[in-house]
């Protein structure tokens, strides 16, 4: 084994890099996401990285504030046919059709409702070029800086509660639950209750639409958190990337060090990404890894993610050369979870190109301060972070062995 060590000044980046950016407001689409975005350009050319720029994307806001709106359709579906028998097959239609549109949504579908009810919004995505300039593979490292809305949702102590009571259970699973599912499933079974003329169904289906409301209406009005976990440490590993490759150059490999816009609103600089490059990077010699998360105390690496159906990421050999690339180095990465959230990760797969997609969790296998106000650089695991740049370093390096 060769092992990849960081340099003395590794920490220092990492650190410089988050410390400036977790206070500045980086909602999807906003200001404080452009500020974000200047700055991090004007980082990664000190770091050695070439071309870097500013491409401007368009993306569609606002998924709590739409899934709120569905939500109240199951709600409305649940009591128009409770009231009236002549109302039960529209109730069936609009039940049934919220839930379809939830699913289409978070899954990254076609997304008709969200394009037809919202306007689209510029959003800023950063690109840089470093290794080799005519490597014969590029690999492609993808982070996001904008930051998600906080929420009641997300706080993890349920979970906690559960490693306290089943701590063999959760340990033996290793898909996070599909949280997504009764939000998709409500709105249907109210409409499908009208449908049948069952009182018990369209009562559940309103009572778990009405918490999605509530859920959804309170992530929209919450504050934006400062997002040092998720996902200012994926920024600062491209920086502290940067720099190892302009102190230690790779040659046969060029580098794309991509931050994506709006990652929060359910995937939105990545469209936009995916469209302008795709021309450019052949599926047979372009790699993708995507970093999410990855300052808590466990380095991952996930086999796929679906919040409706499970995909794994688009050829598994990669992922094999990947942890090969993670021990010859001697980085410490978990590999055989999976997640039912998403990331901009499927959209890379989904289009064809080798995807390795990581992010970190703690001992209750959550991502530490995930969309709480907590997620603060002070509350990092800076090691983790080091441990990811040396992943991406030793998987550019693996691929011209």
């Amino acid at each position: 084994m060769t092992a990849i060590s960081a340099g003395p000044t590794e920490i220092d980046t990492l650190r410089e890099v988050i410390e400036t950016l977790a206070p500045i407001e980086r909602g999807a689409g906003s200001p404080g996401e452009y500020q974000a975005a200047a700055w991090i350009v004007e980082r990664l050319r000190a770091a050695g990285a070439r071309q870097a720029r500013i491409e401007e994307e368009q993306f569609y806001d606002g998924y709590p504030r739409l899934h709120a709106k569905l939500s109240a359709v199951g709600v409305a579906a649940a009591a128009a046919g409770l009231v009236s028998r002549r109302l039960r097959a529209p109730a069936a239609l609009a039940g049934v059709g919220a839930g379809l549109a939830i699913a289409d949504d978070c899954s990254n579908g076609a997304r008709v409702v969200r394009k037809t009810l919202h306007k689209s919004r510029t959003t800023w995505n950063v690109v840089a070029e470093a290794g080799d300039p005519s490597g014969e593979h590029t690999v492609v490292v993808c982070a996001h800086h904008d930051a998600a809305h906080s929420g009641k949702f997300f706080d993890s102590k349920l979970q906690e509660y559960a490693v306290a009571w089943f701590p063999g259970i959760v340990e033996r699973v290793d898909t996070s639950l599909p949280n997504w599912w009764p939000t998709i499933f409500a709105p249907a079974l109210a409409g499908l209750g009208a449908l049948r003329g069952s009182r018990a169904m369209m009562l559940a289906g309103a009572a778990v639409s009405a918490i999605g409301v509530a859920a959804f209406t309170d992530i929209a009005r919450s504050p934006i958190v400062p997002g040092a976990n998720d996902n200012l440490s994926a920024v600062a590993l491209l920086v502290a990337l940067a720099e190892r490759l302009r102190d230690r150059p790779v040659t046969g490999v060029r580098v794309l060090l991509v931050s994506l816009g709006a990652e929060e609103q359910l995937q939105g600089g990545i469209y936009g990404f995916m469209a302008r490059h795709k021309p450019e990077l052949d599926p047979e010699r372009s790699y993708f890894l995507n970093f999410d998360t990855v300052g808590s105390p466990e380095l991952i690496m996930l086999e796929g993610e679906g919040t409706t159906v499970m995909e794994d990421y688009f050829y598994r050999p990669f992922r094999d050369l990947v942890v090969r690339a993670a021990e010859r180095a001697g980085a410490p990465l978990r590999r055989g979870m999976r997640s039912r959230n998403s990331t901009d990760a499927v959209l890379m797969s989904r289009a064809g190109y080798p995807t390795a997609c990581f992010s970190s969790i703690n001992r209750h296998k959550a991502l530490s301060n995930y969309h709480q106000m907590s997620d603060t650089p002070e509350n990092l695991v800076y090691e983790t972070v080091i441990h990811a740049v040396t992943v991406a370093e030793s998987v550019a390096r693996e691929l011209v062995r």
